[in-house]
């Protein structure tokens, strides 16, 4: 076996384990707020959550090339693949710190300030690549402060709907409603979930065989990749993350069937249109800034503004952090590839 094909698999493995933390990691994503009012049981929205998110995989193929051709351009070859590595254990371990302290952030952006961190730390070996600056601002930076606003703005609006629309309705009446209804507002989080983040450890993947010579387009994503991205992402997520569930569905707001429902349409809303952009914008993103905008229409002191404050805070350290971790990887792990 030669030792370009061991690299290919190195970071083929490192991008599944990836996958699996973002799956545990963002699980919260698709079931917090449904778990919260007591929609779903715990054990029952892990489960639609993991089959939405198998799903959603197979209509992600958008994102997956955005990630694989837009972000970085790493040399062919064994340094190529060494940028990719890196990166991606970058994200990895972000992953891990933020899901231990139970904060929200991006799994997204933790990945591609790691691949970003570790193509920067490459050309001062002397290696040739790329970073896609242009393709970062409009399809990562520009997606990742508009989604934010769009969800807490579409959030608002559609709760203030819901209020006027149901306001002369009996409440015991409306929540047993609203309940039955989030079944279906979880499920498209969970599809749209899917269409995002399993797609991004695909667009890795291809980008991986591409650079060591084992595929010809960085935007054709075969069907092993599909299947292998979507089952490890599906088994993350039924695995759990509690501690970002107890943080986004209790300690950000108390949120009731109606206000769950609101938070969940638009966030599948946002990461339907997105996807089918081929921006890969958070999903964390979106429905934590969607629960912000639904509670904030009760009175703004029903959200808990400095447990909002640290999401935020986690948020904006995510890019740099995941990328400076990457470069000690890449360090550290450079002599190998």
């Amino acid at each position: 076996m030669s030792a370009q094909l061991v690299a290919v698999l190195a970071v083929i493995v490192v991008a599944l384990v990836f996958d699996y933390t973002n799956g545990f990691h963002d699980a919260a994503n698709a079931i917090a707020t449904s778990v919260s009012t007591r929609a779903l049981t715990p054990r029952a929205g892990l489960i639609m959550a993991a089959l939405g998110n198998f799903i959603g995989a197979h209509l992600g193929g958008h994102v997956a090339a955005t990630v694989g051709g837009g972000i970085i351009d790493p040399p062919t070859g064994l340094g190529g693949l060494g940028i990719v590595f890196a990166g991606v254990v970058g994200a990895i371990a972000w992953n891990l710190i933020t899901w231990y302290f139970g904060l929200p952030s991006s799994s997204s952006h933790a990945l591609f300030g790691g691949l970003v961190g570790a193509s920067i730390c490459a050309v001062w070996f002397g290696l040739d690549a790329k970073v896609l600056w242009s393709g970062i601002v409009d399809k990562v930076l520009v997606p990742m402060v508009a989604s934010p606003l769009v969800g807490f703005l579409l959030g608002g609006l559609l709760m203030i709907a819901i209020m006027w629309t149901f306001r002369r309705a009996n409440p015991r009446v409306l929540g047993r409603g609203f309940r039955r209804a989030q079944t279906v507002s979880a499920a498209a989080m969970a599809v749209g979930h899917g269409m995002q983040d399993a797609a991004k450890t695909m667009g890795i993947i291809v980008l991986a065989l591409y650079t060591g010579g084992y595929h010809a387009d960085k935007k054709d994503i075969p069907e092993w990749v599909f299947l292998a991205c979507s089952t490890v992402l599906a088994l993350g997520t039924y695995s759990g993350g509690w501690r970002i569930i107890r943080t986004l569905g209790r300690k950000v707001i108390d949120l009731d069937p109606p206000q769950g429902f609101a938070a969940e349409t638009v966030a599948a809303g946002v990461l339907f249109t997105t996807s089918q952009l081929g921006l890969p914008i958070s999903t964390t993103h979106s429905i934590t800034s969607a629960i912000m905008g639904v509670g904030a229409t009760k009175r703004l002191s029903a959200v808990r503004w400095q447990v909002a404050g640290n999401i935020v805070i986690a948020w904006v350290l995510t890019f740099p952090a995941a990328g400076v971790i990457a470069i000690v990887t890449y360090l550290l792990t450079h002599a190998l590839f």
